[in-house]
């Protein structure tokens, strides 16, 4: 069993790091920066954070040879400080992601008795079950399948670390629930633990730094900073249009896209979870496109519960099964519809020459379809009388 004080190592995150570390931990950041910067650990701790961060832009899903050591804590609260500076939900998102995913991993290594005083220094009123209980059973081709475990949360806290996660099964209603507590597969506590993690490293905010020109006079930090913005600078336009949907080879769909579809490829792009509908939704979409499936696989590449090997099953079943993508009726029901927040005229007013005539848009398909035959008289004939009236 590993102390709490070898645990804060592994995980900074935790509460108790105040306790065991509070000269780092309560330290002024400016002051903290200056003390790290002038040891004799900082080059190893500068490539830390490097590799982060080049590993976060080359969409790489957790942090090779990961170090639970106690460099593991400074790089946390560097992560933190810096990505508050630099200011860009793009990159914070997938340096969260990162970090996030591999705390997942690392937690999943972790005996039983260590993840019960995780839990426990985290304030969850978790309880540990010296017998396993069964609270679920499954039948798959035949075969019955009992479910047990040893780990039970009471449900307001489910509720709290559950909360940004939308997908159905995470419902308290799609959960074992007795006494007020929620029993649950560690697995899937770390996973809520994870969501907790990616949060924590977003939400850095300083009064101390509000002002961090001082930061800026370290030539340490400067040279840190310089070269993380370097190596943005060159990935940037890659980040920017990896998610055109290409219907053909060199098809720029960008333009013609529903804002519907724009909205939750704009949220993949900033590595944002995507409800379970949204991403049914998107499949769906992109399939009926006959988008690539290793391209479409990359569209969720970003979100923090990506699990590769998962998804591309998923993505190649649906489009095995034929699924159609929802239509405009469906979508407004799911409260998907962003005609008005995208201020999109042909969804909001719909298509035809004059205001009497015009039909509402039905379906986001048949959005695309519209809009490429407009673009393609357009392209035909820039002045047609025809395009003009099309357009409006």
């Amino acid at each position: 069993m590993s102390s709490n004080y070898e645990l804060v190592k592994r995980y900074p995150w935790l509460p108790s790091l105040i306790t065991y570390y509070s000269d780092v931990a309560s330290k002024n950041p400016i002051e903290f920066f200056k003390d790290i910067s002038t040891s004799e650990s900082f080059k190893h701790l500068k490539n830390k954070i490097l590799k982060v961060f080049k590993e976060s832009f080359e969409n790489i899903e957790e942090i090779s040879n990961f170090e639970g050591d106690e460099s593991n804590i400074h790089l946390y609260l560097f992560l933190r400080i810096l990505l508050y500076i630099l200011d860009n939900k793009i990159i914070s998102n997938r340096v969260a992601n990162i970090y996030s995913k591999t705390t997942y991993k690392e937690l999943n290594k972790e005996q039983e008795y260590n993840l019960y005083y995780i839990y426990r220094d985290l304030n969850l009123e978790v309880q540990y079950e010296e017998q396993p209980v069964i609270y679920k059973k499954k039948v798959l081709k035949g075969q019955h399948e009992s479910i047990s475990t040893n780990f039970k949360i009471h449900f307001i806290d489910y509720l709290k670390l559950a909360s940004n996660l939308k997908d159905e099964n995470r419902k308290l209603v799609n959960n074992a629930l007795m006494d007020g507590y929620v029993y649950i597969q560690p697995k899937s506590l770390n996973r809520l633990i994870q969501e907790y993690v990616r949060l924590k490293i977003l939400s850095y905010n300083d009064k101390n730094l509000g002002k961090f020109d001082d930061l800026f006079k370290i030539e340490e930090f400067k040279d840190l900073y310089d070269t993380i913005s370097a190596i943005w600078e060159h990935k940037k336009n890659e980040f920017e249009y990896s998610f055109d949907v290409k219907f053909k080879p060199g098809e720029d769909m960008g333009e013609i896209l529903p804002p519907c579809i724009k909205e939750i490829l704009s949220k993949a792009k900033e590595g944002q979870n995507l409800i379970h509908t949204e991403r049914l939704f998107i499949v769906w979409f992109l399939n009926a496109l006959d988008y690539p499936v290793d391209m479409i696989v990359e569209v969720f590449s970003t979100l923090p519960d990506f699990n590769r090997e998962k998804t591309l099953y998923q993505v190649k079943y649906a489009k095995k099964k034929g699924y159609t993508p929802y239509s405009c009726k469906t979508l407004k029901s799911n409260t998907l519809c962003l005609a008005t927040k995208y201020k999109d005229t042909l969804c909001l007013t719909g298509y035809g020459k004059n205001l009497n005539e015009k039909k509402k848009i039905s379906h986001p398909l048949f959005y695309v379809q519209y809009k490429r035959f407009v673009a393609s008289i357009k392209k035909k004939s820039p002045n047609n009388k025809t395009t003009r009236e099309n357009e409006r």
